[in-house]
């Protein structure tokens, strides 16, 4: 890990970078334990000991210790892995404070979506599969979820949210390039590399690898429309190509920032987060939204 990482985006501490947020304390959690903070188990023939969970709760009473139990606003986030975690410990982090505290969470690019990869198999429910076993995750899923399905579909936030009492807001690319390279396309299940060139730039899928695509949007919309009925709840889903938005600048708030009806991410979370309006902002379908920050990688 780096010594010394940029405070952007939403940790930034300038006005003009990060108008609703700017003067707050804020922290960031590194993260390195596989499986966001959630896992507690220990295998002493294998010598692996995982305590995400452990180290969680200790990063939280050393920062309630040093004078965040006084908070009377907080906000829990978190991008990629770290927006599952934001998910997964949304009502722990909001039971540590007093009831008159004004405690959110928000998951940016955590909506890891349980879907059929480009071969027919489930990739990245395998991996979650073993993650899940490996570090005994189910200790810390919620018991209502686990009342009705496996651990393994309790740690996919389609199936989690619905348990989370706190408010939460889902900020998320619909066509998100991790999720897109990691578990629709994987090496694995697309041997011959015919996805490469679109997993690479978007600008290079086939009409079939876009309908594909536009399948992978409509299981997300489809998996948040009864999350998006409450009250409490916040969402921003661009059609980018993209993966976290809240940390980068020029995707948070910046003169070009992706937009969803004239409003950048940061004001909408800040709509959501100080309840100036509500927020259920979903784009529609690409290729309609010339705001994007798209990504292009280079697999060579």
């Amino acid at each position: 890990m780096e010594s010394q990482i940029p405070f952007t985006g939403i940790l930034s501490n300038k006005p003009e970078e990060n108008p609703d947020f700017f003067n707050w304390n804020r922290v960031k959690l590194r993260y390195c334990d596989g499986a966001s903070f959630s896992g507690d188990s220990e295998d002493e023939t294998a010598q692996l000991q995982f305590r995400g969970q452990k180290i969680w709760l200790a990063a939280m009473e050393e920062l309630m210790s040093q004078g965040m139990q006084k908070a009377d606003q907080a906000l829990l986030s978190g991008c990629s892995a770290g927006g599952l975690a934001s998910i997964i410990h949304c009502d722990e982090f909001q039971s540590l404070f007093p009831k008159s505290s004004k405690v959110k969470c928000l998951s940016d690019a955590g909506f890891f979506l349980d879907a059929i990869d480009v071969s027919g198999g489930r990739t990245l429910r395998n991996l979650f599969g073993g993650v899940v076993q490996l570090q005994e995750v189910q200790k810390n899923l919620p018991e209502s979820c686990l009342n009705r399905l496996d651990p393994t579909s309790c740690f996919f936030p389609q199936n989690m949210i619905e348990h989370i009492e706190t408010p939460l807001f889902l900020l998320n690319a619909a066509y998100d390039v991790w999720q897109v390279q990691a578990s629709l396309a994987p090496p694995s299940a697309d041997p011959l590399g015919s996805w490469n060139d679109c997993k690479s730039n978007h600008a290079n899928c086939s009409s079939t690898q876009i309908q594909f695509l536009q399948d992978f949007r409509n299981q997300m919309l489809r998996d948040i429309k009864d999350f998006s009925r409450s009250s409490h709840s916040g969402l921003f889903i661009n059609s980018c190509f993209a993966h976290c938005q809240s940390e980068r600048q020029e995707t948070w708030f910046a003169d070009d920032s992706p937009l969803i009806e004239d409003k950048p991410i940061a004001v909408a979370v800040g709509d959501w987060y100080f309840e100036r309006e509500v927020v259920k902002a979903i784009d529609c379908a690409y290729p309609c939204d010339n705001s994007c920050h798209n990504l292009v990688f280079n697999f060579k």
